[in-house]
């Protein structure tokens, strides 16, 4: 009994102090918490997208609850954010084609086409980044995904459905990066 008392002595604050701590990926930081207008969020997972052999960017997911299964958080009601931080030079073009492709490949056909308008407004707000440029997507509940880069506003696409695809493109069952997802979904 002497020796549980003196291991959980030494090993909860430890544990207490990992809790409260950042999270690192390939040097870019990221805050276990983060506030967002009067709510906390918590880092879900981290993760790496890799393309061939690049890294292009490390991605976290903040919820306001978390869970591992994907299709669960893109359905939720909550306040959702994926922030990508760029490891590398990528043209907006790009990153949107790549975004599209998820929609693609995330989501049923047939719910595309109600898709489809906002899913091109959406193409046009991503910018070419650089080098450690954030873009960060953030669903509010009842009003839509909000588009920030470097943490100023680019615009907003209305529609929960539009969220959950959204979403679906990191966490659907065809990601473009299956250990991106299972490190977002905290599994890695």
């Amino acid at each position: 009994m002497k020796k549980l008392a003196m291991l959980l002595l030494f090993t909860l604050p430890c544990g207490l102090f990992a809790a409260g701590a950042d999270r690192t990926l390939k040097g870019v930081t990221m805050p276990v918490t983060v506030q967002f207008e009067g709510r906390q969020l918590l880092l879900n997972g981290m993760g790496l997208r890799t393309k061939v052999v690049f890294k292009v960017y490390a991605a976290g997911l903040y919820l306001e609850k978390n869970s591992t299964d994907g299709l669960e958080i893109a359905a939720s009601e909550q306040v959702k954010k994926i922030e990508l931080v760029f490891l590398r030079a990528v043209d907006g073009a790009d990153v949107a084609k790549a975004i599209a492709d998820g929609f693609a490949n995330n989501n049923a056909a047939d719910a595309l086409p109600a898709l489809k308008d906002r899913i091109a407004r959406f193409e046009k707000l991503i910018p070419n980044v650089k080098k450690g440029d954030k873009l960060a997507f953030t669903y509010r509940p009842a009003a839509g995904i909000e588009v920030l880069a470097n943490g100023k506003p680019l615009g907003a696409v209305e529609g929960k459905d539009f969220a959950d695809a959204l979403l679906r493109v990191w966490l659907g069952p065809k990601p473009s990066d299956k250990a991106l997802k299972d490190g977002l979904l905290g599994l890695k």
